[in-house]
């Protein structure tokens, strides 16, 4: 009888698919795949998202491209918190059309209306705007996670007043578009011991909608990065519209194939005693990498505390993605240094791994262009997020396909 199993050991992986223990745990450290501890306490992992690891070694094609889609759809969509334009440019690349995207920083604003001269952007502060109802299909905005006072409170719609979360949920009681789409951090998952994205969901189920959630991974839908977004999904009670979220691939790409030919650009430079130590460190290697000696003073009073702190004097790998791109690619915190050359990632190498198109320009110093590409969603999570939610218009899903993706996906299945 064939086993159905599909959660293993390091041991038990290693052997099934002829690589090393060390590979396995190696992967897992880095971000590359997920595991989880049994009630023995023992580490497992999915075989098949090892698999998909292993994918990227055998494929003699680079699989890097930023994705569009050939026809438009005839779908809407109001954006708010738009930034440099990462789920914008997504979402239009799979074929929908923007009528307003709203940004209060004048940067940001800048490189929308640079590059979408016919883009209607609103440089304001989103608590000015006024929204009409059936103004669009689709309210989408990565809003500020941010904490409720919960003391005597129900916390409805009305009780989040004053927040920023309060003006994307004001949007969609004004539009009561068809979907609406929020996008933050993976840490709004436990923010305020979960109670903060309880309250989202309330307040979205009080204003008509069906709600579920999901964190998507960025490496595994067509970017080279580990980045991880939690995407929040509304739809309208009186529309029979299964909710869906985009499919993870059975590969990944890695920084290799994403960093091939890019334009050279400026970017931000290691003082001398930072450039020494990276000096040391091999690809995909960090702090540990050192002799203890240099630890200990690269560290400072860091050495001694807990945690693996694994971003600190990071040197990226080519055969993997990314990490997840910060607004400083030189911050002590949060390196990530070039996989071969000793320096910091340059702006366009951070356009890259973010899958902005080349000609896509940032405006302002070179660091508020590093804080624009690393606040950003990747353009290619925007379009998958972008092609699901047309798929889901067009009554391509049904709710049996639903059931099957997440099927698949146990470990990193969504809530509601």
């Amino acid at each position: 009888m064939k086993s159905t199993k599909k959660y293993f050991t390091a041991g038990e992986t290693a052997l099934l698919l002829n690589i090393s223990i060390d590979t396995i745990r190696r992967w897992d450290k880095s971000g590359l795949i997920k595991s989880f501890r049994n009630d023995r306490n023992d580490r497992m992992f999915l075989l098949d998202e090892i698999k998909r690891i292993q994918n990227k070694s055998g494929s003699k094609t680079n699989k890097f491209k930023i994705l569009k889609n050939k026809k438009k759809s005839s779908y809407t969509a109001i954006e708010l918190f738009a930034g440099a334009g990462g789920t914008a440019i997504g979402m239009e690349n799979a074929g929908i059309e923007h009528i307003l995207l709203n940004e209060y920083d004048k940067h940001a604003c800048e490189t929308l209306r640079t590059n979408r001269p016919d883009w209607n952007v609103v440089e304001d502060d989103v608590r000015n705007l006024k929204f009409e109802e059936g103004q669009a299909d689709i309210v989408q905005g990565g809003f500020p996670c941010q904490t409720f006072s919960y003391a005597g409170k129900k916390m409805g719609f009305e009780d989040i007043r004053g927040t920023l979360f309060f003006e994307f949920a004001r949007c969609v009681k004004e539009v009561k578009p068809k979907i609406a789409v929020g996008e933050n951090v993976k840490g709004l998952l436990n923010h305020d011991g979960g109670r903060t994205l309880k309250t989202m969901v309330s307040v979205l189920e009080e204003l008509g909608y069906k709600v579920k959630y999901k964190v998507l991974r960025s490496q595994y839908l067509d970017v080279s990065q580990k980045r991880e977004r939690l995407i929040i999904i509304g739809v309208r009670n009186d529309l029979n519209i299964p909710i869906s979220f985009p499919k993870e691939k059975d590969y990944i790409i890695p920084l290799r194939e994403a960093l091939h030919k890019c334009p050279k650009s400026e970017g931000q430079k290691y003082p001398e005693h930072k450039k020494n130590i990276l000096d040391l460190i091999p690809p995909g290697g960090y702090w540990r990498n050192l002799p203890e000696d240099l630890q200990k003073k690269y560290m400072g009073a860091s050495f001694y505390m807990g945690g693996g702190k694994t971003g600190m004097a990071r040197r990226l790998s080519w055969e993997e993605p990314s990490l997840t791109l910060t607004c400083s690619p030189a911050q002590k915190q949060t390196e990530r240094c070039h996989p071969e050359e000793t320096r910091p990632l340059t702006v366009r190498e951070y356009a890259r791994i973010q899958t902005f198109p080349d000609d896509w320009k940032f405006s302002g110093s070179i660091s508020q262009q590093y804080k624009q590409i690393g606040n950003a969603v990747p353009v290619n999570l925007g379009y998958h997020i972008g092609n699901t939610l047309i798929q889901m218009l067009e009554g391509e899903i049904a709710e049996e396909d639903v059931e099957q993706i997440y099927t698949q996906q146990q470990l990193f299945s969504f809530a509601t």
